[in-house]
């Protein structure tokens, strides 16, 4: 459980070394009865942002020009490289060339080619993506789970989908220096998995999509299409809606929300028009009519501290009423009244009612203290018990680094870093770098790069900065976690805020014990475990020929 949301994609673990308007695809886009035209679909979804946040470029070629609304649009959360406190960047950007992505992703066809760095160096994309897909057996994958998936299936896809993107961002951020240039991995990681065909739930549908629940989150827009929950709509009414905010829509309480019509606004010149009941809105008024469920996605600001979005699944709607009115323009704008349908559990009210209590706003129930770090940590570590009357874990004192009950030998340091600036993607002559194969093992979010089982971070030698990206799991706590009692399980750990898939979240810190008596430690309460630190699972590497049926985990807990 991530901020007390699902996240399916979020393989998360802690290592010590470590628009112009919505979318008009979402509505209008003709019905993708091929595999390209499902690749184009995406494309164009992303690039008709592009053009909402002011791109320079124009429209891909073969995309129709689309009336809206003038509203801003954020990037969703591929943007690990755009994270505002991130002062040494990755040579990413939000805009990526139009030519690239729809020479690149869509017309070539055949294998990928090699990736040709400016130093001569190259990496075999197609044997990067067919290792993943051999480790977790999708490289046959068959027409039943291709058209209906389930939970596994849907995990598996966002795991191999995430694994392959983030190498594909670690190794291009090294190979491509020239600050500025977009590489969108996440677009090419979703594109060689449906080009191979793994992806499910290709069947159009109404209602639930297998696999995905209420309140699963996804950071890329990528992963609402490769799992079928967002795909090019089902002509001649509505089945899905992606809800960005920031529109012209008021009323929204979590149950209740107004959605706004399509079209009015002259990309051009900006000139208001009376909008008309023709394509996405005439669609809305037949699912009125149809009554049919609508699933609602909501996306909404990434709290990560990038200028991107992420994606939350809010359930079903249904089309209550619609009508027409007057926006401050004086133009004739469809509204439409969009209800939650009861009985689903809480997924974007959660997410308002999380935000509020970060605020201030709103004060959380059951809390007992709001910081038990007692300003430890930089971010505060609420105790909740809204369960019974409970204060807190018995002999319990909070510490956020280890303790050693003996002494012990440190080893003789290594030579660090000279990296003033902090050490670089790309800097063959940092020699943390170089103890990483020559890469940087985190992303400037703080998201884990490789699947090595060891990583070298920067040490008291180095003459980098504390906020270098090869420091990640030296600044303490990365989100807002709470410690909370369960009804039967004694207390837990949770967080406020949604976990990326590799993300650091903080130290396991605590009483180092060397050798021990399980018994004398525990003294029968079940409560109490001891954690053995010394547990190693093998590496991805050695796991790829496995024959036994089991899936193991694709990375070592260290």
């Amino acid at each position: 459980m991530t901020a007390l949301l699902r996240n399916i994609t979020s393989n998360a673990f802690v290592e010590q070394t470590d628009s112009l308007q919505r979318p008009s695809s979402t509505l209008e886009l003709e019905e993708a009865d091929s595999l390209e035209n499902l690749i184009k679909f995406v494309h164009i979804w992303f690039l008709s942002e592009i053009e909402a946040n002011g791109g320079t470029r124009g429209r891909p070629k073969g995309s129709k020009n689309r009336a809206s609304r003038s509203v801003v649009m954020e990037d969703d959360g591929y943007s690990e490289s755009q994270n505002q406190s991130d002062q040494y960047g990755s040579g990413f950007s939000a805009h990526p060339s139009d030519a690239d992505v729809a020479s690149n992703s869509v017309k070539r066809r055949g294998r990928p080619r090699k990736r040709v760095a400016e130093n001569g160096e190259e990496f075999d994309v197609e044997s990067l993506v067919n290792s993943f897909l051999t480790s977790f057996r999708l490289k046959e994958f068959d027409e039943s789970r291709r058209s209906n998936g389930d939970r596994d299936v849907t995990e598996t896809i966002l795991l191999v989908f995430d694994l392959i993107r983030r190498r594909l961002t670690q190794l291009e951020e090294a190979k491509d220096m020239a600050p500025g240039l977009s590489r969108r991995p996440d677009l090419k990681a979703g594109t060689l998995l449906m080009t191979k065909g793994v992806r499910t739930n290709t069947i159009k549908r109404i209602g639930h999509v297998p696999g995905v629940e209420v309140g699963d989150i996804f950071f890329f827009r990528m992963e609402l299409c490769i799992v079928g929950l967002h795909s090019p709509s089902m002509p001649p009414w509505i089945s899905m809606l992606v809800i960005h905010g920031g529109y012209d829509d008021d009323g929204d309480d979590g149950d209740v929300l107004i959605y706004s019509g399509q079209g009015g606004v002259q990309r051009k010149d900006g000139q208001m028009f009376d909008q008309k009941l023709e394509r996405g809105n005439l669609a809305l008024e037949k699912s009125l009519h149809r009554a049919n469920d609508v699933r609602v996605i909501r996306g909404l600001k990434d709290v990560a501290g990038s200028n991107g979005k992420i994606y939350v699944y809010d359930g079903l709607y249904k089309i209550q009423e619609s009508w027409v009115e007057k926006n401050k323009s004086g133009c004739n704008v469809f509204k439409y009244k969009l209800v939650r349908v009861p009985g689903q559990p809480e997924a974007f009210l959660l997410w308002k009612s999380i935000q509020q209590w970060k605020d201030g706003t709103a004060a959380r129930t059951g809390i007992i203290l709001p910081d038990l770090t007692s300003g430890a940590e930089s971010l505060p570590v609420a105790l909740v018990n809204d369960v019974d009357g409970e204060k807190g874990p018995a002999y319990f004192t909070y510490t956020p680094s280890l303790k050693y009950t003996k002494p012990f030998s440190a080893s003789k340091p290594t030579s660090g870093c000279h990296c003033m600036g902090g050490c670089q993607p790309g800097d063959t002559h940092c020699p943390c770098n170089q103890k990483n194969d020559g890469l940087l093992a985190y992303s400037s979010l703080g998201v884990l790069l490789t699947n090595k089982s060891l990583i070298h971070e920067c040490g008291q030698t180095c003459a980098c900065p504390p906020n270098c990206r090869n420091r990640m799991s030296q600044a303490g706590v990365k989100v807002r976690l709470e410690v909370f009692k369960t009804k039967n399980k004694g207390w837990g750990l949770r967080s406020w805020d949604p976990i990326r898939s590799g993300g650091f979240i903080c130290e396991y810190a605590g009483d180092v014990i060397q050798a021990f008596n399980a018994v004398d430690i525990v003294n029968g309460n079940d409560d109490n475990y001891i954690f053995d630190a010394t547990r190693y699972y093998e590496p991805l590497e050695a796991v790829r020929d496995d024959s036994s049926g089991y899936g193991k985990a694709p990375f070592p807990l260290l």
